[in-house]
């Protein structure tokens, strides 16, 4: 049986390639769980690993009507996350936002409810999030599924409390 020069070295290099991002991502998921909590950033754990944010929070009216509008970029690794007073419906629009946003909405526990994926920038639609929403994690258009995270994920910040799915340290 003859293999193919090409065949064995895109495999190598495929190899490789596969090989640099689980230890990259190696270094992310223990970088971010030695890492106390703060309240300019946000852990999401779940059967992918574990990914640090650096997150504004929006946690008053005003705020959250603002949120994301109007920027033409966000850096990979961060995003926004909307804190609410108590549970309750949600739903996001895309009014004035100029990027593609994927929105993690999350129960009081830190625990991922849904995810909408690839928000349309200026799109007026409104995006349900549910009913028992205390808190919405908007990132990247796309971060989302490239990362793996689903609903059952868990967020880590101080806005969750010590009855959090994943609580921060004391």
């Amino acid at each position: 049986m003859k293999t193919s020069t090409k065949s064995t070295s895109d495999f190598i290099r495929n190899w490789v390639i596969a090989g640099a991002a689980l230890c990259v991502g190696g270094f992310y998921a223990s970088h971010a769980q030695a890492q106390p909590c703060a309240f300019d950033q946000t852990v999401v754990s779940g059967d992918f690993g574990t990914v640090r944010f650096a997150v504004e929070v929006a946690d008053d009216a005003g705020e959250r009507a603002q949120g994301l509008m109007h920027r033409e970029q966000m850096s990979r690794f961060s995003g926004m996350l909307f804190v609410y007073e108590r549970p309750g419906r949600a739903a996001f629009w895309m009014k004035n936002t100029l990027i593609p946003l994927d929105m993690l909405f999350v129960d009081v526990r830190g625990v991922v409810t849904r995810i909408h994926e690839n928000a349309v920038p200026l799109d007026l639609t409104a995006i349900e999030g549910g009913d028992a929403v205390f808190a919405v994690l908007e990132i990247n258009g796309g971060l989302a599924a490239q990362l793996g995270l689903q609903a059952g994920d868990t967020l880590r910040h101080p806005a969750f409390g010590p009855d959090a799915a994943a609580p921060c340290d004391p």
